[in-house]
């Protein structure tokens, strides 16, 4: 089956930091390999983990960024 991925990256040039970020929280998880990992092979809660971790790091970001700090 094709790949249904409709998500795009509102600013290209964050795509390199968006992979690396993944790649790393991928990690901590405890996924090795993960950039290579065929991601249909892992289960729905692992790919969750790694994508909702990610949003969660984003948040964080966004409001030290919009707190000044």
């Amino acid at each position: 089956m094709a790949s249904r991925n409709n998500n795009r990256i509102v600013v290209p040039e964050a795509r390199q930091a968006l992979n690396q970020m993944k790649t790393e929280i991928a990690n901590e998880l405890g996924l090795t390999n993960y950039e290579t990992t065929d991601k249909g092979n892992l289960t729905s809660r692992q790919n969750g983990y790694v994508g909702g971790t990610m949003v969660k790091k984003l948040i964080e970001q966004a409001e030290r960024s919009m707190s000044g700090k």
